[in-house]
């Protein structure tokens, strides 16, 4: 663990807890940046093939890595972006259920198209009030984050699979930004319909790439508009027989944003998915242990079996100058500040942000 703490250059200068906010670059990503860029210098147009090679390439390790069809995947430069082309699909007469404070990019794209929208609040019992809200309200679309970002509440993902073999018919769209690359996740398994992920924070690409995934179901169910040449592969005769996922590609992609999707997912892939998680869920489950100790985590979130690995701790402007001082980098979100670990986080952050936390 410690070589691969070294590849991120900011753990050198400061106690990082802040990739909710942003996965940090890394050394060997940072080289295959500049390799593809000088590529790019030197050989133009003639990396064309390349550039739809490394876009391919980078589906195909998407469907590998979540399991899922490589067909049913949508390369898109963000989350927010793709739930706004996929919503422009469905009928607004449809009965949606929301969750209270839910990242703003899955409540508001459905809030501005007049949806029948449902807020549900998030207590300690959440998955037991959505199983009746749903029967009572008639819900159509439940759309939620698997962790939410202002305190890393985590759904329980096997009541998620219950609750789409209970209801066949629901369709479940999920954003997972917060939560794919801190846990291994399997989306044929999962009993969601389309998840949705941004790839700049625990998939540490940078900025300007994510993806859709797609199951089977959604297909009959969604009549996505948008469209474009590349969408066709630049084919005239594919622009009425076009698949959903590419639907949401309607233009050129960039190959260094999705060549450095790919290139993390490789990184990750040899850190080893099984370690980081348990590596998360141990860090989480120690985290979670001393700031109850500290008296410094809502009652919802000391009340849940399982969390991830993102907290929101009661503290005011003065605490959160505080640990800024300290050289611990974190977040204010909400009415408290927000801490984020990672596998590349061990006890000895810990340690640090619980001293600080005791002046």
């Amino acid at each position: 663990m410690d070589k691969i703490k070294r590849e991120f250059p900011v753990l050198r200068k400061c106690t990082y807890l802040n990739t909710a906010v942003y996965g940090p670059i890394y050394d060997s990503l940072i080289d295959w940046r500049q390799e593809h860029d000088l590529d790019a210098l030197l050989h133009g147009s003639e990396m064309w093939d390349q550039t739809l090679k490394t876009l391919s390439d980078t589906r195909e390790k998407i469907g590998q890595f979540f399991n899922s069809d490589q067909d049913r995947v949508s390369l898109v430069y963000n989350y927010s972006l793709g739930m706004n082309l996929l919503l422009e699909g469905i009928d607004a007469n449809k009965n949606v259920l929301l969750l209270s404070n839910d990242y703003p990019s899955v409540n508001w794209p459905f809030e501005s198209r007049k949806f029948n929208t449902t807020i549900l609040d998030i207590t300690s019992d959440l998955e037991e009030r959505i199983e009746e809200v749903i029967k009572a309200n008639h819900i159509d679309i439940f759309a939620f984050s698997i962790v939410q970002w202002l305190d890393g509440f985590l759904i329980d993902l096997e009541f998620v699979k219950r609750l789409k073999k209970a209801n066949p018919n629901l369709l479940l769209i999920a954003d997972g930004t917060q939560f794919c690359g801190a846990m291994s996740f399997d989306f044929k398994a999962s009993g969601i319909d389309v998840l949705g992920v941004s790839g700049y924070k625990w998939l540490l690409s940078g900025y300007g790439n994510g993806f859709m995934l797609f199951t089977d179901n959604p297909e009959d169910k969604l009549e996505v508009v948008s469209t474009g040449f590349n969408a066709a592969n630049g084919n005239f005769k594919n622009k009425d027989t076009l698949a959903l996922a590419k639907k949401l590609e309607p233009g050129h992609l960039s190959s260094l944003n999705f060549g450095s999707l790919k290139f993390s997912l490789d990184f990750l892939n040899t850190i080893g998915m099984d370690r980081i998680t348990e590596h998360n869920q141990t860090m989480a489950n120690r985290v979670k242990n001393e700031l109850i100790e500290l008296g410094l985590l809502q009652d919802h979130v000391i009340d849940r079996k399982s969390h991830s690995t993102i907290f929101n701790i009661k503290a005011d402007q003065k605490m959160f100058q505080l640990l800024m001082d300290n050289d611990i980098l974190c977040s204010q979100r909400g009415d408290g500040v927000r801490l984020s670990f990672n596998f590349y986080n061990g006890i000895d952050d810990l340690q640090h942000l619980i001293k600080v936390l005791k002046t």
